[in-house]
């Protein structure tokens, strides 16, 4: 005996790991000078989706070209003080997009000390 096929996923998450760019970003004098290296960490929640069983239209998804172009343009669009701030414009700007029901974010200072990374996580919305 067969179950019927699962209509929809609990759950749909778009990952980006590791992105890395420079931005304008932090408060020391030497942060103002110009932009540094960060990496961000994503993961968008998109909530109960249909299950894809055969190829279907890039149309009827959210397309993670767009998740990560707005956190580059989100991240390098002007120079921002704090790292939560920037957290902040940035989730709002990925709970914008399309089904989108809960963002996760990292971002990481890569070379702000000599011997150690700094991150700042932040969640927003339903997981």
């Amino acid at each position: 005996m067969h179950s019927a096929p699962q209509r929809y996923n609990n759950r749909q998450v778009i990952h980006l790991q590791g992105l890395r760019f420079r931005a304008n970003l932090g408060v020391l004098d030497f942060e103002r000078t110009g932009p540094q290296p960060i990496q961000v960490d994503a993961q968008v929640n998109l909530g109960a989706m249909p299950v894809v069983a055969r190829d279907a239209d890039i149309g009827h998804v959210l397309d993670y070209r767009r998740v990560r172009a707005a956190i580059l343009d989100e991240c390098t669009a002007e120079h921002t003080d704090l790292v939560e701030a920037l957290l902040g414009k940035l989730s709002n700007r990925l709970m914008s997009l399309p089904g989108v029901v809960g963002v996760r974010l990292k971002l990481t200072k890569l070379e702000i000390f000599p011997d150690c990374e700094v991150s700042i996580s932040t969640e927003l919305g339903a997981w």
